[in-house]
């Protein structure tokens, strides 16, 4: 790697609070299996339904796929070696269900488990702490094809896969995230149709909420009854959602927002109870969350930490541009309303203060320890004949978010670690291979990675908030 100094990045102000954070915080980056991995037909990997998503015409752009990826999986040792020189101490990585479990249920696939056996032995033996995610997005197909997270068995079949993970790992991991995520597995894949698999029923999606976090509970139990001294979590998408106006139809869309983004997971993980306001709009939509007896205290199992994947916050207007309050589906109207800010290449408003509301937020309502597993950004990259991306913009990005997280801390939040996503260049799910998150550029043709300036300002930033406490 090019040991120059990246060119500093932010302001006086940013700097000075990023230099606040304590010497225990953890410093990361964080990737998904099957937006790096590849070799799906290897090593007895079983299908996905990103696999079979991917083959469906028109769903992904440029007809990508994670066939090939960045290779990780054969490219993993040469990966860990970037991580190490990037000054990171902790690893954030997704285990791949089919590839541990080709089918979804029954014994461990050996040769898909000694990957990650491997990893995280290479990890440990760099000096980076490893950090399972048990499940990002890639539920094997056969289980799809019974029915999805919509159907109650996938719960209970994801803990069992879960503890096929935890008993080979857990004497050398000792930080575990259950799921990735799960507003997009039931809104994105089973509501709006814009992820695998591909389903459009607001019905399904809300069953599938529920067994997700049924699936997050039963998991929970038992990895704490096998080890209870492991720090275990789960990881949620969040923003801030704010009225465009006082009016109460903006005040209403964005508690209705509010409801299905946060407090519809939180509310049952911390608080043993699902939202009553959300039960009744669910209710006035014919959908209806599938409790059953002692769902809710498997749910709200104590969690250790709290991942929060942040990228950026709305402003919502219930009301559509013509002043009315309700779709043609009869629906209240819940828009987005731009503010103006800038954007990134994904359209995304840059809203590095609505990260610090949220966190406090957070913080006062729930109280849990809490991590930035995920928060980066894309943008239209260009590569020099070196291959070396200049990536200014995405490197400003860091050092205001990193400052808004610094700025929840001295607000009060529990804040602990931040990763960055993504440690390089990969499969970015529904946009293929044209949406760039990566801090380290991957050529898609060659493998070829090369840090780009934001990789090694975070470098430089981590050394020097550990130098500052030296």
């Amino acid at each position: 790697m090019d040991t120059t100094t990246a060119p500093t990045a932010g302001t006086e102000a940013e700097h000075a609070l990023i230099a606040t954070l304590p010497p225990t915080f953890r410093w990361g980056v964080a990737t998904s299996a099957y937006q790096i991995e590849g070799a799906v037909a290897e090593g007895g990997r079983g299908r996905s339904i990103w696999d079979t998503y991917c083959r469906v015409p028109g769903m992904v752009d440029g007809g990508d796929h994670g066939d090939v990826a960045c290779e990780h999986y054969h490219r993993m040792p040469e990966d860990v070696a970037l991580m190490r020189e990037l000054a990171v101490d902790t690893y954030r990585f997704s285990v791949a269900w089919p590839r541990v479990q080709p089918g979804g249920t029954g014994p461990a696939n050996p040769e898909g488990l000694g990957f990650y056996d491997r990893l995280v032995d290479e990890l440990l033996g760099s000096g980076i702490t490893p950090w399972v995610t048990l499940y990002h997005w890639d539920l094997p197909q056969e289980l799809e094809d019974a029915g999805g997270w919509p159907v109650r068995d996938t719960a209970h079949r994801f803990a069992d896969y879960a503890m096929l993970v935890f008993d080979k790992l857990h004497d050398r991991v000792r930080a575990w995230t259950t799921l990735n995520e799960p507003w997009c597995t039931a809104m994105l894949g089973y509501h709006e149709g814009r992820q695998a698999p591909g389903r459009r029923h607001f019905g399904d999606a809300m069953r599938a909420v529920h067994h997700l976090l049924l699936g997050h509970g039963l998991a929970a139990q038992r990895m704490r009854a096998a080890d209870p001294g492991i720090e275990l979590g789960i990881t949620l998408n969040m923003s801030t959602i704010t009225p465009a106006t006082d009016s109460p139809e903006d005040v209403d869309a964005a508690r209705r927002g509010d409801g299905l983004g946060v407090r519809l997971y939180l509310d049952p993980l911390v608080k043993g109870s699902y939202p009553q306001d959300v039960v009744a709009d669910l209710a006035a939509r014919g959908a209806a969350l599938p409790v059953q007896d002692g769902d809710l205290e498997v749910i709200s199992t104590p969690l250790d930490l709290l991942g929060v994947n942040y990228y950026f916050s709305q402003q919502v207007s219930g009301v559509d541009e013509s002043g009315s309050a309700v779709d043609a589906a009869g629906l209240p109207v819940g828009r987005e309303v731009p503010t103006g800010r800038p954007v990134t290449a994904m359209g995304w408003e840059i809203t590095p203060g609505g990260m610090t509301e949220l966190l406090t937020r957070l913080h006062r309502d729930y109280g849990l320890p809490m991590y930035i597993t995920e928060n980066g950004a894309a943008f239209d990259d260009v590569a020099d004949d070196d291959g070396f991306v200049d990536d200014a913009d995405r490197t400003a990005y860091f050092a205001a978010h990193l400052a808004a997280v610094a700025a929840a801390r001295q607000a009060g939040a529990d804040l602990r670690g931040y990763f960055a996503w993504s440690l390089m260049d990969n499969f970015e799910w529904s946009y293929g291979y044209a949406k760039r998150f990566g801090i380290v550029r991957v050529d898609y043709e060659t493998q070829r990675r090369t840090p780009k300036r934001s990789a090694l300002w975070y470098r430089d930033t981590i050394r020097r908030v550990r130098d500052g406490h030296a």
